[in-house]
């Protein structure tokens, strides 16, 4: 996060590419396509595939990706209580629990204090093949939370602080042999250590702009790092309390279940969904002359990326390059590799990346434990067809 004010209207929108220049970022980076450059279609991925399946749900098209930040009308949406509709002016984030001075905080309130900017990327825990398509990459103004917290006077007892949207819906919620249907707001919750610490981030606005409906206007939480259900958007409240918050999209529908063999024998772990895991795909294959070229977009939690290798058919893993245009520790990053002598036929292409502590992603069949759907980060191969 660093002090950027004085940049705020360089980038708008789609952010022009002289605009990135005056960021040290050179044109030619930018994973847009050269003039003469074709796409080469996956053979797996869906003909009829639409960004906008519906009104709650956006996905990238991850074939088109054209710069380093992803536009406000193509950035990922998904959300379980539809988009509220919060008057800006009426508008008061409150702070309340164990905290020594209850706060009601208008936007310009916010405004007021530190304003920052921190880029981030991140993808839904559900992110998964053959689309890829709920991701984003952004950048963002606010102000930190820990600015937030700190104005309020955090008291010791406080362990949880949980962060509530102004969406909200019906629930019924079993308990035993009971049933209940009640209102429930989506929350979710850090625990005191991270809340705390500089990382956490009230945005709003994106790439310069204020955050549309979608990106939860007016002010929505980012957990840098964390999957996209951590970013809890239309930020109305937040709540810090001494208890474990069980709320439904925290400790229910957003677990991941996965088998692991302790001393010869099979346990069985249920693990909150929170920071992402190591992940790298194939996000488009192009042909320029007698050359192909091969970009490889990678998300994680901001640990180092040590390197990524691509592998053809049954080939050997060869290196590929970091494009220049990844800025920031938490910004999704780009590799390409240059692919010379592709003969006519079917290939299959598949990535892998791995990090700076040694950690590598894991194949489909290292994931064969794991029984929800949630933080598929496995080896994603892909098909294209090389015409004669």
């Amino acid at each position: 996060m660093t002090q950027k004010n004085t940049r705020r209207e360089i980038l708008k929108g789609s952010l022009a590419l002289a605009g990135l220049s005056l960021l040290g970022i050179p044109e030619w980076a930018i994973p847009a396509l050269a003039q003469g450059e074709t796409v080469v279609p996956f053979t797996e991925f869906p003909d009829n595939f639409n960004p906008n399946p519906a009104v709650d749900r956006r996905l990238v098209e991850t074939r088109k990706i054209n710069g380093t930040f992803t536009p406000k009308d193509q950035f990922f949406t998904t959300q379980h209580y539809g988009h509220p509709d919060v008057d800006p002016v009426a508008f008061r984030l409150k702070v309340t629990g164990f905290v020594d001075r209850p706060k009601s905080l208008s936007l310009d309130d916010l405004k007021k204090m530190a304003s920052a900017e921190l880029i981030a990327g991140f993808e839904c825990s559900g992110n998964r093949r053959p689309v890829q398509g709920l991701i984003g990459n952004g950048r963002w103004t606010g102000v930190s939370l820990k600015s937030v917290l700190d104005s309020a006077g955090v008291q010791a007892p406080a362990r949880e602080f949980v962060f509530f949207g102004a969406d909200h819906g019906q629930e019924e919620i079993e308990w035993r042999t009971q049933k209940f249907t009640l209102d429930q707001q989506f929350g979710r919750s850090l625990n005191r250590e991270k809340a705390m610490s500089a990382e956490p981030f009230l945005a709003w606005a994106l790439n310069g702009e204020p955050l549309t409906k979608h990106q939860g206007f007016p002010l929505r939480l980012i957990v840098p790092g964390w999957y996209g259900v951590a970013n809890v958007k239309w930020l109305s409240q937040i709540h810090v309390q001494e208890d474990q918050y069980l709320g439904k999209f925290q400790a229910r529908w957003y677990r991941t279940l996965k088998g692991e063999m302790i001393d010869g024998e099979m346990k069985w772990k249920e693990t909150s969904v929170t920071h992402m895991n190591l992940k790298s795909f194939v996000a488009r294959v192009t042909k320029e002359g007698s050359r192909h070229k091969v970009l490889v977009v990678v998300l994680n939690d901001g640990t180092p990326i040590k390197s990524v290798e691509l592998k053809v058919d049954d080939g050997t893993w060869q290196p590929a390059t970091a494009d220049a245009s990844t800025t920031g520790k938490y910004s999704w990053k780009f590799y390409t590799y240059i692919w010379n002598g592709a003969t006519p036929g079917e290939h299959t292409l598949v990535s892998k990346v791995t990090d700076a502590n040694g950690a590598v992603q894991p194949t489909e069949k290292d994931l064969e434990t794991k029984k929800s759907f949630l933080e598929d980060n496995s080896q994603h191969p892909r098909k294209v067809m090389i015409a004669s």
